[in-house]
């Protein structure tokens, strides 16, 4: 069974395709720049097939983008596989998932709705994911897609970790709340400590941390999340290679009175 694995940003699309069954990586790589003058990268993990390193390649749309992946996997001198047909499901990781996922799901109609939904809560990631769902459905037909929520692992929290001191009626008008984030490396990494010590993980108390240019830790009790370091927005939490990480909120307040900043521009700041 092969497995094509996509996330898909807002002008940029990774990918690989793997076989879970066997471990085995086929390829992977990178389409970057995608509506200004389009990169693409192809690595193929087979021996005797040719990578194509920052090729200029027109992608207006990540339709294009999409195809310029499925052509290099199947390219006759240097794909890795035969025919789309040998490509079994497609997974997308999908940033925000909000209350509704707590796991990995079929992608429907519904489904779709509902990660439309969560828009609001990532505007700058779930529209692109979104995107990046449609083009494949568009372009492989019938292939089933599955949706990975980087918020999912962190829904066994319980209330007293997720809720904000803040009023109630925040959380259940406007879902004002801690979501986490980094859930999909959260729970590998977990579950494979435990398979490396040899113990199930339902007997372990462990702590994860994701450290990259974006970092999180997460308390994981029995397999499950119980608490996290990034909140509503992956802005809080550890100090990272953009993000500010935890800050008392009345700084924003002291910079945006003395330099005149609009909120949008002091976020920016602290990204």
């Amino acid at each position: 069974m092969n497995v094509l694995v996509i996330n898909a940003g807002s002008s940029s699309l990774k990918y690989q395709l793997l076989n879970p069954a066997t471990g085995a990586l086929l390829a992977k790589g990178l389409c970057e720049r995608i509506g200004i003058d389009g990169k693409f990268t192809y690595k193929p993990q087979l021996e005797g097939k040719e990578a194509i390193k920052a090729a200029d390649v027109a992608m207006p749309t990540h339709n294009e983008a999409i195809a310029a992946v499925l052509n290099a996997l199947v390219d006759e001198k240097n794909g890795v596989i035969g025919s789309m047909k040998e490509i079994d499901a497609v997974g997308h990781r999908v940033v925000h998932g909000g209350e509704k996922f707590a796991k990995s799901v079929v992608i429907t109609d519904e489904v779709m709705a509902a990660i439309e939904e969560c828009n609001p809560l990532a505007p700058l990631h779930n529209p692109a994911n979104i995107i990046g769902i449609k083009a494949c459905q568009q372009l492989m037909p019938g292939v089933p897609m599955v949706a990975v929520f980087d918020t999912a692992f962190h829904q066994t929290m319980p209330g007293k970790a997720y809720m904000y001191a803040i009023p109630y009626e925040y959380y259940q008008n406007d879902g004002i709340r801690r979501y986490g984030f980094h859930g999909t490396s959260h729970r590998y990494v977990s579950a494979r400590c435990a398979e490396l010590m040899g113990k199930p993980i339902e007997e372990l108390k462990l702590i994860s941390c994701h450290m990259g240019n974006g970092s999180s830790i997460c308390a994981i009790d029995g397999g499950k999340c119980v608490d996290t370091s990034m909140g509503f927005t992956p802005l809080v939490g550890l100090p990272m290679g953009t993000r500010c990480g935890d800050l008392d909120p009345g700084v924003m307040q002291f910079l945006m009175n003395k330099y005149g900043y609009s909120i949008d521009e002091m976020l920016n700041i602290l990204n």
